[in-house]
């Protein structure tokens, strides 16, 4: 594995097995640097917001009815494939805890009883509605979520770029890809560089 992560096609054991090393190793030096924390603390509360404005309009209840009564939803197995080792780490330094096993065979493997255990996802799994419920929400109440889903993944994005730059790293590897930022580089993102 390499040191900026495994393949985003790496099995998603391999993927959180990474992403709770580095939480192990670096997550309190990380978590001390006053401007990720903020920051941190900025995309929970945005996220937060998105996620309260998707209840709000009725979507995560015509989600539930979906996964419950008609047999499946959008959260299908193979979803959790989107996600990098580094969006995992993001999770776990705001406190997730990944389940051990996938819930339902059918289902992705962050797909808990109640919803997502992620607080922070990935762009497809916060931007997708399904025509059967964006035919059902009032466009007015979408308007609203598309405006708080663009915040929280803004913040995402600047977060993400900026946890790698602490720890020294470019983007995690993709097959033919190579890492953007050499981990031996000093890096002034942080006050004190993750080493």
């Amino acid at each position: 594995m390499n040191r900026a992560g495994p393949l985003l096609s790496s099995p998603i054991g391999e993927k959180i097995a990474w992403a709770e090393d580095r939480r192990r190793r670096f997550g309190e030096r990380l978590l001390r640097d006053g401007g990720l924390a903020d920051s941190l603390r900025e995309l929970e509360t945005l996220a937060a917001a998105s996620r309260r404005t998707m209840a709000a309009a009725g979507i995560v209840s015509l989600c539930a009815a979906c996964e419950l009564e008609e047999g499946g939803s959008c959260c299908g197995a193979g979803m959790e494939n989107h996600y990098d080792g580094w969006l995992l780490l993001i999770n776990l330094l705001m406190g997730v805890r990944f389940p051990g096993k996938r819930a339902d065979p059918g289902s992705c493997f962050f797909l808990g009883k109640t919803g997502c255990v992620l607080k922070v996802r990935h762009v497809i799994c916060v931007n997708y509605l399904c025509r059967k419920i964006s035919d059902r929400i009032d466009p007015e109440k979408l308007a609203e979520l598309r405006e708080k889903e663009g915040e929280e993944l803004t913040a995402l994005f600047r977060f993400h770029e900026r946890l790698k730059q602490c720890m020294g790293r470019g983007s995690p590897r993709r097959p033919g890809g190579s890492n953007v930022a050499s981990p031996d580089v000093e890096n002034p993102a942080c006050g004190s560089r993750v080493k």
